[in-house]
């Protein structure tokens, strides 16, 4: 598959997506597990993407039908599921995002459905082509990944390495047990023909899992990014200043 690049977006500003929209990235999503996002505000944010350009994912703060439901029923691109930590878990949320496999709720009326222009079968087809995305994050998921991975009507898997890490009692995501753990799962992506994500802090760090079959990269956040820029322009004030004090 093509790899895509994409960043989590923090901050609840449709602006930052506006801008984000001019870059070139193939997505961005939007973090409701970590970051002060309300249903309102995600919807914001997802009007801003579609006037903008840039697919907008939602990463929910969990997998109760009514979140997952809601948030496709906005027009997210896709869906990004924490915590999926076995098949079954899997099948359910499949169950609850999926017309024609599943038991979404239907209405004509939401953005998705263009606001009841686009006629029943043609808003059934195009809900049912949101991504949704497992995010293996446990020691139970990793070994239940191959099995989260085939699940029909799940188009990829998720690498949370953080809270991997925690779950299998390490203090960092560049242990030997959390890389295993990371090639296990991308092996699990790649056997069942799936998208493959993670989360990196940088391109550089992305560059390193790509020849693994990682195919989905969240690279930083917009924090992560504007904080970048500000150092880049505090450092050149430090030299300057330091030049002429010389």
């Amino acid at each position: 598959m093509t790899v895509q690049c994409g960043i989590f977006l923090k901050t609840t500003s449709p602006h930052i997506v506006e801008v984000l929209g001019t870059c070139g990235l193939d997505f961005a999503v939007v973090d409701a597990e970590h970051a002060p996002f309300d249903r309102a505000a995600i919807d914001l944010m997802i009007l801003a993407g579609r006037a903008a350009g840039l697919p907008i994912f939602v990463r929910v703060p969990d997998d109760r039908h009514s979140t997952l439901l809601s948030a496709l029923d906005m027009g997210a691109a896709g869906l990004l599921v924490p915590h999926v930590d076995s098949a079954a878990q899997a099948a359910e949320i499949v169950r609850n995002t999926r017309f024609s496999t599943g038991q979404r709720g239907y209405s004509g009326g939401p953005r998705y459905a263009g606001y009841g222009s686009l006629g029943m079968a043609e808003a059934l087809r195009r809900g049912d082509e949101a991504v949704i995305l497992a995010q293996i994050e446990s020691g139970l998921a990793v070994e239940e990944c191959e099995a989260i991975a085939a699940t029909p009507g799940i188009d990829g898997v998720f690498i949370g390495r953080s809270d991997l890490s925690l779950s299998i009692g390490e203090a960092s995501a560049s242990t030997p047990a959390v890389i295993a753990a990371t090639r296990r799962i991308i092996a699990a992506g790649i056997a069942a023909n799936k998208r493959v994500g993670m989360f990196v802090a940088s391109p550089e760090e992305g560059a390193k899992f790509a020849p693994l079959g990682a195919d989905w990269f969240v690279i930083g956040s917009d924090q992560s990014i504007l904080r970048q820029g500000a150092r880049n322009v505090a450092a050149f004030a430090t030299q300057q200043k330091k030049g002429h004090a010389a």
